[in-house]
């Protein structure tokens, strides 16, 4: 029996916008997964798409980003959607680029911007 795929998603808090505007654009594909999402992000998705079932981590400064990490390292994550913003200092940045190091050591597709999360969308989640 197969197991259902699963999505992580992430966003910086000026990306919060665009990840919500990703989910209610491809709501259909992202119902046969299953999405988990660092904590306020997770929020700003249901808000936009309450259909999804959407768990939530802890907020990525508080741990989420490394809950992910973990999640891919086990094996359990099979994309990471994850929309950085370049132009804010971010004080954990050592979990983000931990985080981008383990879906690249655990060859996951990873996606930062939106045009990137979108041709992912179109290939791997038909």
């Amino acid at each position: 029996m197969s197991r259902t795929r699963c999505i992580a998603l992430i966003a910086h808090d000026q990306k919060k916008d665009d990840m919500a505007e990703f989910a209610r654009r491809h709501q259909a594909k992202l119902m046969n997964w299953r999405i988990v999402a660092t904590g306020t992000t997770g929020g700003r998705i249901k808000d936009a798409v309450p259909e999804l079932d959407v768990t939530r981590l802890k907020s990525g400064p508080l741990g989420g980003d490394q809950q992910i990490g973990a999640l891919i390292s086990t094996g359990e994550v099979d994309m990471l959607v994850f929309f950085v913003d370049p132009l804010t200092p971010m004080p954990h940045d050592v979990d983000v680029k931990a985080l981008m190091r383990l879906a690249t050591v655990y060859d996951i597709p990873m996606a930062l911007n939106l045009a990137t999360a979108d041709i992912l969308m179109q290939t791997l989640a038909a």
